[in-house]
């Protein structure tokens, strides 16, 4: 009960509701009856050196705008804004960032051969009901003095985001959280599709899914670009009409930009694949 009604107070209130000084609740217990992710409460900007920083929110535009870049070109490009970095320290940055090129053709090296790949279960798949399918997946987000990631999962056949999160780490954990909130609001999708992310084919993360029972799990191939679209279409909206905009400059201000233009993204932005309707009339009404 606590819960829903704190859900019902801007998460920039909630935030400012957290004491830390309260010697009866934690502030573990806090966050977590406020609704408020702690990473962004106890974020930090991280420390890394500016021309780094400035090449990596060049590069994530650059990711955006075509992900089948590689490092030569990454390299090329960042020489002609300035930045004087070869394609060592791009391989660098792409690998603090979580990116990789996506080839138009298969590759023939396999990631982490120990763990298994989940078959790719959309192709040919009509989807035509909510919860049938839920996309996830984690993109990086540059900040003024840092940066930190989104996750972020939409129902395929209605684009309503049910569920996100950011952090300033990529483990599974925090993927397994966001999930388990997005299943316990909108109940569970029928599969779950992601790329072949270590997060995504860690044991919490499988072993959770599986834990559900009724929930199958699908993996885009290696090298395809196109097999989860609808999510980063998601992740190319919500950067190029909000965040690079208005580049937050710590974890709360992301977090009330993604708070506020999710809210705008499911309940108002309408989608020309969807009739020019927003999300939430192609989801049920009780989302």
């Amino acid at each position: 009960m606590v819960k829903k009604k704190a859900a019902l107070i801007p998460l920039s209130e909630r935030r400012m509701l957290i004491d830390a000084g309260d010697i009866d609740f934690s502030i573990s217990v806090q966050c977590d009856l406020l609704q408020v992710s702690r990473s962004g409460f106890y974020y930090k900007p991280v420390a890394i050196d500016s021309t780094k920083l400035g090449a990596m929110k060049e590069m994530d535009k650059m990711y955006m705008e075509d992900p089948t870049r590689g490092t030569r070109r990454y390299a090329a490009e960042l020489s002609e804004l300035g930045f004087s970095i070869g394609r060592d320290g791009v391989r660098s940055l792409m690998r603090i960032m979580g990116i990789t090129a996506i080839y138009r053709k298969p590759r023939t090296t396999v990631v982490d051969p120990t763990k298994y790949k989940y078959p790719y279960l959309l192709k040919g798949l009509k989807i035509e009901r909510f919860n049938q399918v839920w996309g996830i997946d984690i993109s990086f987000i540059p900040m003024r003095n840092g940066f930190m990631y989104l996750t972020a999962i939409i129902d395929l056949y209605s684009r309503f985001v049910v569920g996100w999160s950011i952090s300033n780490t990529m483990e599974a954990s925090w993927v397994v959280r966001t999930l388990k909130n997005a299943i316990r609001k909108h109940g569970k999708p029928e599969i779950i599709n992601s790329d072949q992310g270590s997060q995504f084919t860690s044991e919490e993360y499988v072993n959770f899914v599986k834990s559900q029972e009724t929930i199958l799990i699908s993996m885009d191939g290696k090298g395809r670009a196109i097999d989860n679209v609808y999510i980063e279409r998601f992740f190319r909206t919500i950067k190029y009409e909000r965040i690079y905009l208005t580049v937050p400059n710590d974890g709360k201000e992301l977090y009330q930009i993604c708070d506020e233009f999710i809210n705008y993204y499911n309940y108002k932005r309408v989608h020309s694949s969807l009739g020019y309707c927003a999300p939430i009339k192609y989801y049920r009404q009780a989302a």
